[in-house]
């Protein structure tokens, strides 16, 4: 696998599988002539990923990222493929005039997403999402549908497995069961599998919130759902200070598992006080490849009218508090975020991170432009009125809530520009904001842990201060 120096993704037709032959002599091993014999087995407009041959050594699995491998570009869920480097795809010629392989999708009907996948003796094991939940499937054929293994409820993910035992290590977490390795002896003994790890031990010493789905009706009648998690000891109450809280990607989805870092901190909102509304809006994964691709080219209007619509649905239950409402969102979910604010002023606080307040600037600088071209329907020059008209900054005058920003100073994933722009709007406009930015980090606060404890601190004072009161 390699990357570009500067880390910049601009084609897909960059990025595809290949194999080569490679000599048993190390001598040979890296000639010119064994070099040679390098031969790409796709040629798509997806970007391949987790390639992991077969038992049979020839064929080879793997996923998509981002694209497909059937036609033209368009973003899919993640879903399970493998090529067959022996048969090739007459149909599909590369740009040297030779045969790549063939691709075959693998359990086609499943309406979800796979997220990880482990080659077995029989076949593959796959953490794959449907809704809220993240279960552990097995296949045996690619024609065959997935069959769900006997397991808990929560997320099931990282799977090792070997050829050789029937053994299945995971990673296994819960709203109330903080993520740890489990070993189980077999893949139809999930339920008995043993935690070999401990290293949140301390979490699940607390008294730690409950959650569970929330489901709405949107205005075109599509079932939208997302999770509700409860502050500790106040599951199912009602009236409740409501935080909305926007995954990113857009193609994520939010569920039944732990979370607490700087990125997914629904479990400390919840700690403090706040009941959290995590939607799965259009765009996101689990719910069908038709739901997620609804989000073209309304790349903000047709997911902000879902968590509206949600929000609507959670004061008219009664389960949310009409005048303590806040909102917030990193990435996709900080994009949401700046639309919203200027689609309503209910919400009283507003956090938000890395997300773009307009389109084109956004395009440019982008280290995946793809991408944004086919959530808007084209590049600047050949959709100029949608770029318009989904940017929140030419709507900007409408916002009237406190607002937090949060960027890494070297983003290239959302450019820290759009921090900057927005900030300065709110400003000049006279609305209550503040702008922290990370020195050295880029869209991802990895770099150093102090940052991502720092931000969230930051963002849960701006919501007590403004929401709360």
């Amino acid at each position: 696998m390699t990357n570009a120096i500067n880390q910049r993704q601009e084609k897909f037709e960059d990025v595809e599988l290949y194999e080569v032959a490679l000599a048993s002599s190390p001598a040979v091993a890296g000639s010119a002539t064994n070099l040679a014999q390098l031969r790409r087995l796709t040629n798509n407009q997806a970007v391949e990923t987790h390639p992991r041959w077969a038992n049979d050594s020839r064929h080879l699995f793997f996923t998509v990222e981002v694209g497909d491998v059937t036609g033209s570009y368009r973003d899919l869920q993640p879903h399970l493929y493998w090529v067959d480097t022996e048969k090739p795809d007459s149909e599909k010629p590369d740009s040297n005039k030779t045969e790549t392989a063939a691709v075959e999708q693998w359990a086609k009907d499943f309406l979800g997403s796979v997220d990880h996948y482990s080659v077995t003796a029989d076949g593959v094991l796959a953490s794959a999402r449907l809704g809220t939940e993240v279960a552990i499937y097995s296949v045996a054929q690619p024609a065959q549908s997935f069959h769900k293994l006997t397991g808990w409820d929560g997320t099931y993910e990282i799977l090792s497995t070997t050829p050789h035992s029937q053994r299945i290590a995971f990673v296994y977490s819960s709203l109330q069961k903080p993520a740890e390795v489990y070993l189980a002896d077999s893949a139809d003994k999930l339920s008995q599998a043993r935690p070999i790890t401990s290293l949140n031990h301390l979490f699940a010493e607390r008294d730690l919130p409950q959650g569970k789905p929330y489901r709405w009706k949107a205005d075109d009648g599509t079932t939208v759902e997302g999770m509700l998690i409860y502050p500790p000891g106040r599951f199912e109450q009602k009236n409740l200070p409501l935080f909305t809280f926007i995954h990113g990607g857009p193609a994520d989805a939010d569920g039944n598992h732990f979370e607490a870092d700087w990125y997914q901190w629904a479990a400390l909102a919840a700690t403090n006080g706040w009941l959290v509304f995590e939607p799965n809006y259009r765009g996101s994964s689990g719910y069908g490849d038709k739901f997620l691709q609804q989000i073209v080219p309304v790349i903000v209007s047709r997911p902000g009218k879902d968590i509206l619509e949600g929000v609507d649905a959670l004061v008219k239950d009664g389960i949310a508090d009409p005048a303590h409402l806040a909102i917030g969102g990193y990435s996709y979910g900080g994009y949401m975020t700046n639309w919203l604010i200027t689609q309503t002023t209910r919400f009283k606080a507003a956090v938000t991170g890395a997300g773009a307040v307009e389109h084109v600037g956004n395009w440019g600088n982008d280290d995946t432009t793809f991408d944004d071209a086919y959530f808007l329907g084209g590049r600047p020059w050949e959709a100029p009125q949608r770029y318009h008209d989904e940017a929140a900054i030419f709507q900007i005058d409408k916002v009237r809530t406190p607002t937090h920003i949060v960027a890494g100073a070297n983003d290239i994933r959302v450019a820290v520009l759009e921090d900057y722009l927005l900030e300065h709007a709110l400003y000049s406009l006279g609305v209550p904001n503040k702008l922290l930015i990370f020195p050295g980090e880029g869209h991802s606060l990895s770099k150093n842990p102090w940052h991502g404890k720092i931000k969230v601190r930051e963002e849960l004072q701006w919501l007590q201060k403004y929401a709360r009161q």
